[in-house]
């Protein structure tokens, strides 16, 4: 009885490696005809990072290691600021060692020092945004924040958006006061 449960596992294992080998030819004999995001790399160009949005990826993070009130102004829709003072103890409280992070700061410098430091402390999957805020605006990322961009067929300003509609609401409810 051994024996035949020994060749069985043996026989099954073979299969499976078999099986593994065909799958590995046809991926590599085949083109990929399914689209996929750019991956992270150390450096990500302002659209990748707007490529995987776009196609809706979950588990990144974005970070804005500039000071709060460059933050407050404008930003990226959805970051998080982390000025580069605080920036490893946050991340060691809040951030899986291997979460995808992209960050942006005044300069590329100052992102790739902090991509540097958070490398240093163990985290794998580390990207600087090139260009920053303002090559993410140039490919038509979304923005929040209290300053006006300009570009507003492109552009998501929350605060901008509440102001106008609470002007629509203010001028509905006159109209309606004086009917």
């Amino acid at each position: 009885m051994l024996n035949i449960q020994v060749i069985l596992y043996f026989i099954g294992k073979n299969i499976m490696a078999d099986i593994q080998e065909v799958i590995k030819n046809v991926k590599q004999a085949l083109p990929n005809i399914t689209p996929t995001p750019p991956s992270l790399k150390s450096e990500s160009p302002a659209y990748d990072l707007k490529a995987r949005l776009e196609w809706g990826e979950p588990a990144f993070t974005i970070v804005d290691i500039r000071d709060r009130a460059a933050f407050n102004q404008t930003r990226i829709t959805g970051a998080v600021s982390v000025p580069i003072e605080q920036f490893i103890e946050f991340a060691q409280a809040n951030f899986e060692p291997t979460r995808d992070i992209y960050i942006y700061g005044e300069s590329d410098e100052q992102s790739l020092q902090a991509a540097q430091l958070l490398r240093n402390a163990g985290f794998s999957c580390v990207a600087q945004i090139m260009g920053g805020l303002p090559a993410w605006c140039e490919v038509g990322g979304s923005t929040e924040g209290v300053q006006e961009t300009g570009q507003q067929s492109t552009k998501i300003n929350v605060v901008s958006q509440l102001k106008n509609e609470q002007k629509l609401q203010d001028a509905g409810k006159s109209q309606q006061s004086k009917v």
